[in-house]
């Protein structure tokens, strides 16, 4: 998508991503007016956060915000109130900082869900007050971004891992399975004797990354050996690594050593997925303007 409006460096364009993408708390402490013209909202409901991504009409990321949240497990929404009333609030905070009204977004969700439960993402989206103008599967929605010709996409998000072998751009095979960044979390917890959400903070802490490393190295190889069954017998040069869980050190090397496939990720991949979100939304509107705009 990125490649039809001009050639976008990765790094760079996820760094000016981070800068307007901010936590929930920040929401309040820089206002960013964003003048008139389209606006491309993503809205990811994950296991672990809720991400709101806003693009203008050059795909460029001018505001967002994320939280902690769990209200969606294994991409089933178990909190619908609960998300509805988290992501109005992201809305309205938005709203506020960028001095416009937000009326349309697009949503996602891991492969294999159940279309009812895809349909009840949906209606979090238009109960919050966004029109939910489209849906697409989690590694399709990062490829939009990424722009991977021919590999494999793996997202690892809250809760789940998701799946995508690409050919010439197109995702031609998907599946999702159980096993993510709250198992980080689940591990940590057991081993240290604390909570769960002290774990979760515990895993983000940079100075412990590395005393933590050997035990939520398990966890990393169990996403290897589900990567690898899955591309059991199929000829793949390269795997992209995205999702808040990849965030953690070492899962690119982990995954590497297990599947013995190049492995790489961006350096900011929690964004990935939310913005290929936003970039759906950019792509229904192209469409439906080529439809019914002549």
């Amino acid at each position: 998508m990125l490649g039809k409006v001009g050639e976008f460096d990765l790094t760079d364009y996820l760094t000016r991503a981070e800068q307007v993408i901010l936590p929930s708390q920040m929401q309040n402490t820089s206002p960013a007016p964003v003048e008139e013209g389209p606006l491309y909202v993503g809205a990811d409901l994950g296991t672990a956060y809720l991400v709101l991504v806003v693009l203008d009409t050059n795909l460029q990321p001018v505001a967002g915000e994320y939280q902690f949240a769990q209200v969606v497990r294994d991409g089933l929404v178990v909190d619908y109130f609960g998300a509805v009333d988290r992501l109005k609030r992201m809305k309205e905070r938005v709203e506020a900082r960028i001095g416009r009204t937000l009326t349309e977004a697009a949503s996602s969700f891991p492969p294999g869900v159940p279309q009812a439960e895809v349909r009840a993402t949906a209606n979090v989206v238009e109960a919050a007050g966004l029109n939910c103008v489209g849906l697409v599967d989690e590694p399709t929605a990062a490829n939009n971004l990424l722009g991977v010709q021919n590999g494999a996409i793996v997202d690892v998000g809250g809760g789940t891992t998701g799946i995508a072998l690409v050919e010439d751009g197109k995702v031609i095979y998907s599946a999702d399975e159980a096993t993510g960044g709250t198992h980080f979390s689940l591990v940590i917890a057991g081993a240290r004797d604390i909570s769960f959400e002290e774990a979760e903070e515990l895993k983000k802490t940079q100075t412990m990354q590395k005393m933590l490393f050997p035990v939520v190295k398990p966890v990393m190889e169990k996403v290897g050996s589900i990567v690898s069954r899955h591309l059991d017998g199929r000829t793949i040069d390269n795997i992209s690594l995205v999702g808040g869980a990849v965030c953690f050190p070492g899962m690119a090397d982990v995954v590497q050593q297990y599947t013995g496939i190049r492995t790489s990720t961006p350096e900011k991949p929690l964004f990935v997925t939310p913005i290929g979100i936003a970039l759906h939304h950019a792509q229904v509107a192209a469409e439906m303007e080529n439809e019914y705009g002549r």
